[in-house]
């Protein structure tokens, strides 16, 4: 009974192994310089990298135009990370515009209501004869309105705050991974001219 669970666990092993392997390849296979993410056109120009070996170390050649070409998908999401921030700030702006008329009003229909309260119980609204209560109702109706969409508003705003900070930590990230991409890219550039010309010194005592 043992055996018999012991091979079926190795055999639920194998089938696991063969699909993340087949899963993994898949991925590798469908990496791109012109389409997908940042990090996944980064990790195309590492594993295309030729690898060869010199003075005893493993160096990566990449090819010049892959840099210029992930240089400039990486600019291009900069600047859509940028427009989107800007974006959502205009539209932060425009609500806290809303917002703060919509307070200025609140508080203008509570003045209105305080004068009205001093005045008889009976009064005139629109040509038509109502009585205080009634009148209070309306008001304080009103009221509950402009809270509503003041709350309403409210929670907009701070949605949007959060969006802006999500954006800018966001931005941060992309600024931060491209300067560590630009910093290896140079560093490997550098390598490989030290080696040609290491190259041509000993071409030339030849």
């Amino acid at each position: 009974m043992n055996s018999i669970k012991q091979r079926a666990l190795l055999i639920l092993l194998l089938l696991f192994s063969l699909l993340t392997f087949s899963q993994t390849k898949n991925e590798k296979d469908n990496l791109s310089l012109n389409s997908g993410t940042i990090d996944n056109q980064f990790d195309f120009v590492i594993q295309k990298s030729y690898t060869y070996k010199g003075s005893g170390k493993i160096y990566k050649n990449v090819e010049r135009h892959w840099l210029y070409t992930l240089k400039a998908h990486t600019l291009d999401s900069l600047k859509a990370v940028h427009k989107e921030l800007a974006n959502t700030r205009l539209v932060v702006k425009n609500q806290g515009k809303e917002i703060s008329d919509l307070k200025q009003n609140l508080n203008n229909t509570q003045n209105n209501l305080e004068k009205t309260n001093t005045e008889k119980n009976n009064m005139a609204l629109f040509g038509m004869q109502m009585s205080k209560s009634s009148y209070n109702v309306l008001m304080w109706t009103i009221i509950a309105s402009l809270l509503a969409l003041l709350i309403l508003f409210i929670y907009k705003f701070k949605n949007s705050n959060a969006i802006t900070k999500g954006a800018k930590h966001a931005l941060a990230e992309i600024e931060e991974e491209f300067e560590e991409h630009r910093k290896t890219a140079l560093e490997r550039e550098q390598k490989v001219r030290r080696q040609l010309q290491d190259e041509i010194n000993k071409q030339k005592g030849l």
